[in-house]
């Protein structure tokens, strides 16, 4: 198509559009520009594969660092492995997509968006959420969009719509919010004990953005002459389904509807229908229709779809879900700590047979993480991973590295806790806390946040508020509608929306709404998350029968940290010539000291006395030396004029022959020799810095309390 500029007016801001300027050969373009931030997106359909069952749409978001100036950092000095944030933000285009493309499509789709510029004033993810859109309408796809992505900010009294950076990390909400005409579609946030009133009202402000942005995409597609494409799904053979619920349909039914809480009995009961199912089509004549499509995917979907039926059904009608929960009921909760010897903390939640274990660990700054990414922050200070291995499940896989999936949960874990952590300057702590899902069965990213609490609380991390999350769930059909609170697995993978909530008693942390329809209304939004609220409480009231508050005393095994201020200038004198003070103090004390370019000095050592060691070090190293001054010195080397003495870590002067007793003295070594301790006082520092030393005219009083700082120091 002919290269074209838009142009939408947006909340005071221009959003520029360059359709198919570049990239000519994907399927449909679009570069996006905000300020002088641009990210290209584009939308490129392939070939059907065979033999699969699902859509093949995969999202990618790649971060190139010449779009902020910078150089990558490496031995390559090229962008590797996509970055943590990247991966998120794949996530967050990924997840408003995925619902609005037919889930019969088996075409390979591909959305590539590449962040080409960025002036650090306007994030690239909610501009790419839109631009998504506006590339899969022009190429022509099977897409039921327009969709649209707007962030929430809000500082002071005032949402913003899409905040720059600065305003996001000095407000109390981080809030996307991306919908289509039919209602909201995904909500992803990050809140400061954000009361739940004010989350509601913050969503409903955001779609009313995503109403303007939507707007704009349908005269921008009318006037390119783009009409919404729309395929005929394929006819279903009905044979299949109707052959299968004559045979088991009754006893599926009466599994589904036996409110057996145990998992396992009714897998298992359901997985001996399956092998019955199969012996009746397996001794069916070669011939027979049903035995001509029943293939394993075949047999394997139809047969999910009709357990669908029937539990969506028996919630619908009787408000009664698969486990004979009520729709606002959660699952047997229990909690506990210090589950592990020697890590600094651990906690361990269930609900459920979801099973989670999180280990706390404390480090000293220098452990922070250093970002490589187009993100403005250039350290973490809290990491948090999570690790869901095969056995989770009952399964039997290969063990890979962290896939999207977990790293997605590892970071929304991470933003629910992050509120709750004590300021830098009270708790100079790196922390890392790694969750391990040792069993899994519906809302491990909650189970997650939860055990990490503990976790912290059991590590002596001073936080101010515990933190609980809860998963909600929802069955849809016609206008119909019924919220669940604490969905398990089946309830996930067969309902219409998984929505996370975390949080405090004082308001929400974090949320994450995901879809598998192409919208929900306001209202239903509205009532989960006031549902969840009680969900969330009645799960924290359980954590705290397990810790109340923070353990007063950190683990033995935890560093010891101590931190003091010293003049900048003074940051050349501690660390020495080539690192020899800081090497001679971590020899001397076995602490590892950290230093930042304000001169925030931190000590950190697993044996206290040996940080309280450090730390006196630096004192005396960095202490201003004054005329009339007295210390206890050790005599270091002797010339025939004098000889020098180390006074202070680092700091040395000399006495002249002539200052080291009343009267004459014929040679130094008469009065001191190399290794003496002596009483010292600060003659002069003359004007290049050098400090002239005596030993006469030392009042007693002076002497004893050089003795006793110099011995507390020792």
């Amino acid at each position: 198509m002919t290269a074209t500029e838009k142009t939408i007016s947006f909340y005071g801001r221009e959003i520029k559009l360059r359709i198919g300027l570049l990239a000519p050969q994907a399927g449909g373009s679009v570069l996006i520009q905000c300020g002088e931030t641009a990210v290209l997106v584009t939308a490129t359909r392939g070939d059907a594969r065979d033999g699969i069952d699902f859509l093949p749409l995969m999202v990618d978001y790649e971060e190139r660092l010449y779009a902020a100036g910078r150089i990558p950092g490496g031995f390559l000095r090229r962008e590797g492995r996509p970055p943590e944030k990247a991966i998120l933000i794949c996530r967050l285009i990924d997840r408003p997509m995925r619902p609005l493309f037919p889930n019969w499509i088996r075409d390979d789709i591909q959305i590539v968006a590449t962040t080409m510029a960025l002036d650090e004033k306007s994030p690239p993810d909610v501009l790419a959420v839109t631009a998504a859109s506006i590339a899969a309408l022009v190429a022509g796809l099977p897409f039921n969009g327009p969709m649209a992505g707007v962030r929430v900010g809000l500082v002071g009294d005032e949402f913003i719509i899409n905040p720059t950076y600065a305003e996001v990390e000095a407000g109390d909400l981080d809030l996307v919010v991306a919908g289509t005409t039919e209602g909201i579609i995904m909500v992803e946030a990050g809140a400061n004990q954000l009361p739940e009133q004010d989350m509601i009202e913050a969503i409903e402000f955001g779609y009313e953005a995503v109403q303007e942005l939507i707007k704009a995409q349908q005269i921008i597609m009318a006037e390119l002459g783009i009409a919404p494409v729309s395929l005929v799904q394929p006819t279903v053979d009905l044979t299949l389904q109707s052959f299968i619920n004559e045979q088991v349909g009754e006893k599926i039914k009466k599994v589904v509807t036996s409110l057996e809480k145990d998992r396992k009995i009714r897998d298992a009961a359901l997985d001996l229908i399956k092998k019955e199912l199969k012996a009746a089509i397996a001794s069916l004549d070669a011939t027979d229709p049903i035995k001509l499509v029943a293939t394993d995917k075949t047999v394997s979907s139809t047969f999910k779809e009709i357990t669908k039926i029937f539990m969506r059904r028996q919630v619908i009608e009787d408000s009664v879900r698969i486990d004979g929960r009520k729709l606002d009921e959660v699952r047997p909760v229990s909690a506990d700590t210090g589950i592990l010897p020697r890590v600094h903390g651990s906690g361990l939640f269930n609900r459920g047979l979801t099973q989670v274990l999180s280990i706390a660990t404390l480090g000293s700054p220098s452990d922070a993480q250093e970002m490589d990414d187009l993100h403005p922050d250039e350290k973490k200070r809290y990491l948090h991973h999570y690790n869901m291995p095969p056995y989770s499940v009952g399964e039997v896989k290969p063990m890979r590295s962290p896939g999207r999936r977990e790293i997605g949960h590892g970071a929304l874990a991470e933003r629910a806790i992050i509120p709750v952590l004590p300021p830098t300057n009270q708790f100079p702590y790196v922390l890392r806390v790694v969750s391990e899902v040792l069993s899994s069965n519906g809302s491990t990213s909650m189970g997650s946040v939860c055990a990490s609490t503990l976790a912290l609380m059991d590590a002596g991390v001073p936080i101010t508020k515990p933190v609980s999350g809860v998963a909600m769930g929802l069955i849809q059909e016609g206008d119909q509608t019924r919220i669940l609170t604490d969905i398990q697995g089946i309830e996930d993978f067969l309902g219409d929306m998984d929505f996370k909530v975390a949080g405090t008693d004082t308001g929400i942390t974090a949320l994450q709404m995901d879809m598998k329809i192409t919208g929900i209304a306001m209202s239903t939004i509205r009532d989960a998350i006031i549902q969840a609220k009680a969900g969330r409480m009645h799960i924290l009231g359980k954590m705290m029968e397990a810790i109340s508050t923070s353990r007063i005393e950190l683990s033995p095994y935890a560093p010891r940290l101590l931190t003091l201020q010293i003049n900048p200038d003074q940051i050349g004198l501690v660390i020495g010539p080539g690192g020899r003070n800081i090497k001679g103090i971590t020899e001397e004390t076995g602490a590892k000291v950290d230093i930042e370019d304000d001169g925030t000095v931190t000590i950190s050592s697993t044996n206290s006395d040996g940080a309280k060691r450090a730390k006196l070090l630096i004192e005396s190293m960095t202490r201003r030396v004054s005329a009339g001054d007295v210390y206890v010195g050790r005599v270091m080397r002797i010339i025939p004029i004098g000889a020098f003495v180390e006074f202070l870590p680092g700091k040395e002067g000399m006495i002249h022959i002539s200052q080291l007793a009343e009267g004459r003295v014929a040679k130094v070594e008469d009065e001191v020799s190399v290794g003496d301790e002596i009483i010292i006082k600060i003659r002069e520092v003359d004007q290049r810095g050098r400090y002239n030393l005596t030993r006469i005219g030392i009042h007693p009083d002076e002497a004893t309390a050089a003795k006793a700082v110099f011995e507390s120091a020792s």
